[in-house]
């Protein structure tokens, strides 16, 4: 294969994850409205920590578990930011674009 090739296998793969992180993102959402429904917080840390362990169990590398833990918890920020936003707690931030390495490759 040539490079262009392999860029082209890695630009179908962001795209897979963009649409997948989004799913994630989606079901983020409706938990967050159930557990409004019956009184809990947004964050669980034991839930967190189960999140983090199931995955590490199905990491096969090259990215070791430092690598995994650190996109994971980042993923689980963003959604959280999201539920808090959706709920109300942090204004309107929904919308904005915080920080975000936009036009950079």
């Amino acid at each position: 294969m040539t490079l262009e090739d392999w860029r082209r296998r890695i630009d179908e793969l962001d795209r897979k994850l963009v649409e997948l992180l989004n799913q994630r993102a989606r079901l983020a959402l409706r938990i967050a409205d159930a557990k409004r429904a019956i009184g809990l917080s947004n964050r669980c840390l034991d839930r967190e920590a189960e999140v983090l362990q199931n995955a590490l169990a199905h990491n096969r590398g090259p990215l070791n578990e430092v690598a995994i833990r650190r996109i994971l918890r980042a993923v689980m920020a963003e959604c959280l930011r999201l539920e808090e936003v959706a709920s109300g707690d942090r204004g309107d931030e929904a919308g904005r674009d915080q920080g975000t390495d936009r036009g950079r490759k």
